[in-house]
């Protein structure tokens, strides 16, 4: 019998960074969704169990900052990392991310460097 992928979700508009990690991810051997809404992120984080979230936090229809805040109150929810990437300028905004929960906050350009290394790491988690 086949393993299935651990899944990966992605709160993610940028284009550039879809096709990024969709790659970084089928070249890990997980299985990526993008969500676009917070309803569609937590019914997914909550029905698929995902190892883990990635968020754009310049992503404002999502609220990023709320969702990590509830994903991390839930008793259900709080063990999945989430990872968040924004502008290497965004130094307040990174404090929050990390105050409300956030497991890793890096600059975009960190991201595109370290994502393949990221999920990897991910991918082998048991």
């Amino acid at each position: 019998m086949q393993k299935q992928p651990k899944k990966i979700l992605a709160a993610v508009e940028d284009l550039f960074f879809t096709a990024k990690i969709t790659d970084a991810a089928r070249r890990a051997g997980l299985s990526v969704e993008f969500v676009k809404d917070e309803k569609d992120l937590m019914d997914k984080a909550m029905d698929r169990k995902p190892t883990l979230i990635i968020f754009d936090l310049n992503f404002s229809a999502m609220r990023p900052l709320e969702l990590i805040a509830k994903l991390k109150a839930s008793v259900e929810m709080k063990s999945i990392s989430l990872i968040a990437y924004l502008s290497h300028v965004q130094g307040e905004l990174k404090q929050k991310a990390h105050e409300t929960g956030c497991d890793m906050v890096l600059a975009k350009s960190a991201l595109s460097l370290n994502l393949p290394q990221i999920l990897k790491r991910h991918a082998d988690l048991s």
